[in-house]
């Protein structure tokens, strides 16, 4: 048997050869470029361009032989003014295929949404990425507390990690703050995203009180007439059907409300494969597709023009426990079916990042590269939920967050171009360092080593030595400083105080006169 350390290199042969190291340049820090991000990748499929047809016309099918219920009387009536074809007797609304595709024929194929500042204004279509936060989840988690209930601390705590990352684009639910009434939680959340972040913000449509508030409140924010932020998109909202084939009050209210006012209406069916839709893919995204399509009908009736976002958010359950996983293979090739469904109607099309993991460990990491993957290489363009997901949605994570921001800058990376220039390709400095040598300091080297990559956010790329020394800390760990840190340095932007004094008057004014309930 050979000796491995006989075929090894001597010391000597091992060693680099010695030279006078390059001049440094003077050239400024690496600028992350992370705000208006272009995917440069052509999306993946799942299904062939006949197949996308098929599932199309069957979703079609659907809707002209079985319907959606929908529950808001309003809604069955402008349906019927519509075209559609309604059924008082059992709530039931059809659509004929020639009608549902003039709908889509109005819906616009893209969409900027406008921020207070021009400069953060985003567009949503194409190639463009835009990302948005977790939105929802009723609690909060940090490696310090534990999981908890959230609070108006803990909502305002991850506006200013989001507001701190560039990569992070628009605002959302983040957590409830259980410790504001529901009557007037809208008026708080809404004035702290307005206050203390630049993003564009993200409201629930939780009846047409709360949609009024939330609109003047906007309006007052931008300095906008009501003509004005009537043809400006500047505010979004999820619109989720109840699966199959059923459409709330609430959602239907949401549809109405934001069409009228021109607002962007992200139309989502929550479809689990097995669970509340069928058990394959094909199945699970041909229902999803039809009430999608059911609540684009509803918006266009309402509003020809209204500006549409095709949300999908289907998975599979563990059929052991009837549990929602997420992160998995069937996750994946169902978000790359999506995405070719909405390309296929010509609209923007919305995903997620999503886990099922219930604390910030290797499953929610790989489960949410698994998400993330799905929906970037399956090209979608708006993506909730992007940051700080746990539990399959019930818990907002501080340390989940910070991770996902690595990643999503990670991700933002990869979309950056590559140069392959006579310059990129370094033909000098290969000649200058020739045979054995290294290129730590060569001039090719010293004049880019500064910009050249991408300097991460929470990996620790010592070795095991300094790791231990540092105090072997977890990225788990280095996420939890990171986030105190993050909120510890803060700085609002800057606001007219006017605005302020009026969104305050506002408030003040609605919270005396009871603020407005949600509607159920």
């Amino acid at each position: 048997m050979n000796d491995p350390a006989q075929d090894a290199p001597s010391t000597a042969e091992r060693r680099p050869r010695r030279r006078a190291a390059a001049p440094v340049a003077d050239t400024p820090a690496r600028q992350s470029r992370y705000r208006h991000l272009v995917n440069p990748f052509e999306p993946l499929k799942v299904f062939s361009d006949d197949q996308v047809a098929a599932i199309h016309a069957s979703a079609l099918t659907m809707l002209e032989n079985q319907g959606m219920r929908v529950l808001l009387p309003e809604a069955r009536e402008t349906y019927r003014r519509g075209g559609g074809q309604v059924d008082e007797s059992t709530l039931t609304v059809r659509l004929d295929r020639g009608l549902v595709e003039q709908c889509l024929a109005l819906a616009p194929r893209e969409i900027v949404l406008r921020a207070a500042r021009p400069e953060f204004d985003m567009p949503v279509w194409g190639k463009h990425v835009m990302f948005a936060p977790t939105s929802g989840p009723p609690n909060i988690m940090d490696t310090t507390r534990g999981k908890r209930a959230g609070s108006f601390e803990d909502f305002c705590n991850i506006i200013k990690i989001c507001q701190s990352f560039e990569v992070m684009h628009g605002l959302g639910g983040l957590v409830e703050p259980q410790d504001i009434p529901v009557q007037f939680r809208h008026l708080e959340t809404t004035r702290a995203m307005l206050l203390m972040s630049d993003k564009i913000p993200k409201v629930y449509a939780r009846g047409p009180g709360q949609t009024v508030d939330n609109f003047e409140m906007i309006r007052i924010a931008y300095g906008l007439t009501e003509e004005e932020f009537r043809s400006r998109p500047c505010v979004t909202t999820i619109i989720n059907t109840n699966s199959p084939l059923q459409l709330d009050i609430p959602m239907a209210n949401g549809i109405m409300d934001y069409a009228a006012a021109g607002q962007v209406l992200i139309i989502t069916p929550f479809t689990l494969a097995g669970a509340m839709a069928p058990v394959t893919i094909a199945g699970a995204l041909t229902l999803a597709h039809a009430e999608a399509l059911a609540g684009l009908c509803l918006a266009q009736m309402v509003r020809p023009g209204a500006p549409i976002i095709y949300g999908s958010f289907t998975s599979n359950v563990d059929m052991k426990s009837g549990s929602p996983a997420f992160g998995t293979p069937e996750y994946v090739k169902a978000a790359f079916g999506a995405g070719q469904l909405a390309r296929h109607i010509g609209l923007p099309w919305r995903s997620s990042n999503a886990t099922a993991s219930n604390c910030a460990d290797a499953q929610s990491a790989y489960e949410s590269q698994m998400s993330l993957w799905g929906a970037l290489m399956g090209g979608c363009n708006y993506i909730l939920h992007a940051a700080g997901w746990l539990e399959g949605g019930l818990t907002t994570s501080y340390e989940k967050f910070i991770l996902d921001i690595e990643m999503l800058q990670m991700f933002a990376e990869v979309f950056q171009p590559v140069g392959a220039s006579a310059d990129d390709i370094a033909l000098d400095a290969v000649a200058e360092v020739g045979a054995g040598g290294h290129f730590f300091g060569c001039a090719h080297t010293m004049a880019r080593y500064r910009t050249a990559f991408y300097a991460p956010l929470v990996s620790d790329w010592q070795n095991f030595g300094q790791w231990e020394a540092a105090g072997a800390k977890t990225a788990t760990e280095r996420a939890a400083e990171i986030w105190r840190q993050v909120v510890d340095a803060y700085q609002p932007p800057a606001r007219d105080p006017a605005i302020v004094e009026a969104l305050n008057d506002y408030v003040a004014r609605r919270t005396a006169e009871g603020g407005a309930p949600p509607v159920s």
